[in-house]
C-alpha cells in the first residue's frame, strides 16, 4: 500500500505549471511554481515544520509546550499543521489587515488567535511582533519561532525550494520571482539557485509603500507607507532578508496585483492570493523583454479561497477603489457607495502641499481628487502614483501639489 503516515509528507515537491493565456505575444517560458497545492494551501508550510523540527532537535520546544507566532496568516497554518500531527498548542498573533479565512482556518485548527492593530508600529507593544514576544515570554514551556530570524526558514528553501526548481527545470532556470516578506523563500532560493548558476536572476516582487527596493537600491532605510496586498513587504529589514542574494527589486501596485491574481484565475485556473498576482505580474514584465531560451520561475505562494472577502470579492475591490472598470456595475456602485460620502466637491489648490493633500484623501476616503485654480480644474491626483513618487522621494510631502499631479 502507498500512503503518507501523516500530512506532513505531502509537504513539498509542488509541480511546475507552464502560463499560456497571459503570456502571448512573450517568447520566454513562464512557469508558476504551485506553492498553493501544500496541505495547509501555501509555500509557508515548508519553514512550519522545519522550524518545529530545529526547536526539537534543539531542546527548545518540549512535549506538551506552546509556540506562540506572529504571522499575517499562512506560517501560523503551516506551524499549525506540524502541531497539529506533533501535539503541541498554538498561540497566533495577526494584525487586522490579514483576512477573516486565514483567521478562522487557524481557529479551526485549534489554534488561539490575538488580534492587533495594523497601525502599530514596529517596537511598540501593540505591533504584531512585541505582542507576540511578550505572550512567549508570559506563557510557560513555549517557543517563539520568530519567522523573521529564523535560520530554518531560507534553510528550508535552501534545501527544498531551490533543489526542486533546478531539477524541474533542468537546469535551464533563468530568472526567479518571489515575494520579500520574511526573506526566507528568496534568500534560501535564490542562494541555491546562485551556488548552480551565478547567471541566474533573482527578482523580488515588492508592494509601492514597502522598503525593499529602495534599501536595495541605496541601503537606505525609509518610512513604509501602506499597501494591501498580505504576506510581502516589510517597514524594516528582516535578519532573514539576504539582500546579496537578490540582484533586483521591481515594485507593484495593488490594483496591478489584485487584477493579476484574478486574472491567474479566470485565465489559467491558478486560484492564488494578491502576493501571488505580485510576483505573476514582476515575472510577466520580465519576460516581455526576453528571448526565448528564458525560464522564469514565480512563485504561486498560496491559494485565493483566504481571500474570497478580499480580493476576490467585487464588493471589496469596489470600496476599495480597485475593481477593473468592466466589472463596475449600477448594484455595485450603489451597494458600496458609503453612508458618509462626501456631500460637496472634494479638492484642493495646486500650492497645497502634497503631505496636506494625502491626509485630506486619506480623511475622506478618496483615491483621487480634482486640483482647482480659481474654479478652473487644472490637473488631478491619483493616489497610487503620489504615493510611488513619495517612496521614492520623501521631500516631495512638502512639495505643492502642482509638483506632482
Amino acid at each position: 500500500m502507498h500512503y503518507y503516515d501523516n500530512v506532513l509528507g505531502l509537504i513539498g515537491r509542488t509541480p511546475l505549471v507552464k502560463l499560456n493565456r497571459l503570456t502571448r505575444g512573450i517568447k520566454a517560458t513562464v512557469l508558476a511554481k504551485m506553492e498553493n497545492l501544500n496541505p495547509g494551501f501555501s509555500v509557508k508550510d515548508r519553514i512550519g515544520v522545519a522550524m518545529i523540527e530545529a526547536a526539537e532537535r534543539e531542546g527548545i520546544l518540549k512535549p506538551g509546550g506552546t509556540i506562540v507566532e506572529a504571522t499575517s496568516g499562512n506560517t501560523g497554518i503551516g506551524l499549525a499543521l506540524a502541531a497539529a500531527i506533533k501535539g503541541y498548542e498554538c498561540i497566533f498573533v495577526m494584525t487586522d489587515k490579514a483576512s477573516v479565512e486565514k483567521s478562522r482556518y487557524l481557529k479551526a485548527l485549534g489554534a488561539d488567535v490575538v488580534i492587533t492593530p495594523v497601525s502599530a508600529k514596529p517596537g511598540t507593544p501593540d505591533h504584531y511582533v512585541s505582542t507576540a514576544k511578550r505572550i512567549a515570554s508570559e506563557t510557560p514551556n513555549s517557543f517563539y519561532p520568530d519567522q523573521y530570524s529564523h535560520p530554518a526558514n531560507p534553510e528550508a528553501h535552501y534545501r527544498t525550494t531551490g533543489p526542486e526548481i533546478w531539477e524541474q527545470t533542468e537546469g535551464k532556470i533563468t530568472h526567479f520571482v518571489a515575494g520579500i516578506g520574511t526573506g526566507g523563500t528568496i534568500s534560501g532560493t535564490g542562494r541555491f539557485l546562485k551556488e548552480k548558476h551565478p547567471q541566474i536572476k533573482i527578482i523580488g516582487a515588492d508592494p509601492y509603500g514597502s522598503v525593499f527596493k529602495t534599501y536595495k537600491e541605496t541601503g537606505k532605510l525609509v518610512e513604509a507607507t501602506p499597501y494591501l496586498v498580505e504576506g510581502i513587504g516589510q517597514e524594516v529589514i528582516p535578519p532573514n532578508v539576504h539582500i546579496k542574494y537578490v540582484d533586483d527589486v521591481i515594485n507593484i501596485t495593488d490594483r496591478e496585483s489584485f487584477e493579476m491574481s484574478r486574472q491567474l484565475g479566470r485565465l489559467e485556473g491558478v486560484f492564488c492570493g494578491g502576493s501571488t498576482g505580485t510576483n505573476a505580474v514582476a515575472a510577466l514584465r520580465l519576460a516581455r523583454d526576453l528571448d526565448a531560451d528564458a525560464v522564469v520561475v514565480f512563485i504561486v505562494c498560496d491559494t485565493g479561497e483566504h481571500y474570497l472577502t478580499k480580493h476576490h470579492s467585487d464588493e471589496w475591490m469596489k470600496e476599495k477603489r480597485l475593481l477593473e472598470p468592466q466589472k463596475i456595475s449600477a448594484g455595485l456602485i450603489s451597494g458600496t457607495k458609503a453612508n458618509g460620502a462626501p456631500a460637496s466637491l472634494v479638492w484642493v489648490a495646486p500650492e497645497a502641499k502634497v503631505g496636506d493633500a494625502l491626509s485630506k484623501m486619506n480623511e475622506m476616503g478618496l483615491t483621487q481628487v480634482p486640483v482647482l485654480e480659481d474654479g478652473r480644474p487644472v490637473g488631478s491626483l491619483r493616489e497610487n502614483r503620489v504615493l510611488a513618487k513619495v517612496v521614492r522621494n520623501r521631500e516631495l510631502l512638502e512639495s505643492p501639489v502642482s509638483e506632482v499631479m
